[in-house]
């Protein structure tokens, strides 16, 4: 039996596509449940959510008074009937083969967790949508993200979107971390590699998420990315909880802040800061025209797409910085 958990929180743009998506599965319906647990959602998730429960009995919701996403899981596997659990997004949609893919190859490589590529796309296509779209696929902009940049064969890896595990994994590694409000997923996966388990992504199946729309709202979400990076390394007390890619950002936005900070005593250091700032900017120009030209792109929104992307990030880890130090304070002077 297969139990899908899906933490949700105020999701009423995306939620029926989601279970749309779910429904359509190929994966046996009398050996599938859905769970879906909210956050005490205040707009018409639950509302929409109820209508599909009227509809079909193994769509469940669960209250999670937490909120946050790691609670969600843990409450959601502690109900799960499931000999294999499986962890969604609300922001996703699942191509019709995800549940049956992921479980099968669980078996067949032996894998603790395995999972897919995630493409990236957006529910309105306009100029500056599709270009951050575009940006969230680029390694120029994620990284060496495997299940964002793309893969040609099956491969074991350091972490996965929405994985796949057979119930006793949790039993062997842990749950999920609930004093981490974000990457609670990266978190569970090396410590899975750390215990000696094996993570695996597999290209026979794909799910899409669907991207924040906005330059605000792309700047929000990856701002609390970048200041839950340092948060969960301090919370953990292990830098191998993340890896090399999670601050770079940081790195570029300190080569600006520290410079101009030492400027002030020391002039030829503000050299230093126009030197970052400006092999940024024509790095950043350089992919922009390529991308602009080769997919006929807007080249200013995918300028400001990565610009968005890198600062808020690396600002949102130079913030938790910054919080860290004065967390530390706090416990000294306790």
């Amino acid at each position: 039996m297969l139990s899908v958990i899906c933490p949700i929180y105020n999701e009423e743009k995306y939620i029926a596509k989601c279970i749309e998506s779910m429904l359509e599965q190929d994966y046996p319906k009398d050996d599938l449940e859905i769970i879906l647990v909210d956050g005490m959602s205040t707009d018409k998730t639950r509302e929409i959510v109820s209508s599909y429960i009227a509809k079909y009995p193994f769509i469940h919701l669960i209250d999670n008074p937490n909120r946050i996403a790691p609670w969600a899981m843990n409450i959601g596997i502690k109900e799960a009937k499931g000999d294999v659990i499986m962890r969604l997004d609300a922001h996703a949609t699942y191509e019709k083969n995800y549940f049956s893919a992921l479980a099968h190859g669980l078996r067949k490589y032996n894998a603790d967790n395995i999972g897919s590529v995630c493409r990236t796309d957006v529910l309105n296509k306009t100029s500056k949508t599709l270009a951050i779209r575009e940006v969230l696929c680029s390694k120029f902009g994620v990284g060496n993200s495997t299940f964002r940049t793309g893969i040609d064969g099956v491969r074991q890896v350091e972490t996965v979107p929405f994985g796949c595990w057979k119930r006793e994994v949790f039993e062997k590694y842990g749950y999920y971390d609930v004093r981490l409000v974000r990457n609670q997923d990266i978190e569970l996966n090396k410590r899975i590699i750390r215990g000696g388990g094996k993570i695996i992504i597999i290209p026979d199946t794909f799910c899409t998420y669907l991207a924040r729309e906005t330059f605000k709202a792309l700047a929000k979400n990856n701002f609390g990315n970048g200041k839950w990076n340092i948060l969960t390394v301090y919370y953990t007390r292990e830098i191998r909880s993340l890896s090399v890619r999670h601050f770079v950002p940081l790195t570029f936005v300190l080569s600006l802040i520290v410079p101009l900070i030492c400027g002030i005593f020391w002039h030829p250091a503000f050299f230093i800061c126009a030197l970052s700032l400006l092999t940024y900017l024509c790095a950043l120009g350089f992919v922009s025209v390529k991308l602009a030209l080769s997919k006929n792109l807007n080249f200013y929104y995918l300028f400001a797409s990565f610009m968005t992307l890198h600062i808020s990030y690396g600002w949102g880890s130079f913030v938790g910085l910054l919080k860290l130090l004065f967390i530390r304070l706090w416990e000294i002077a306790r």
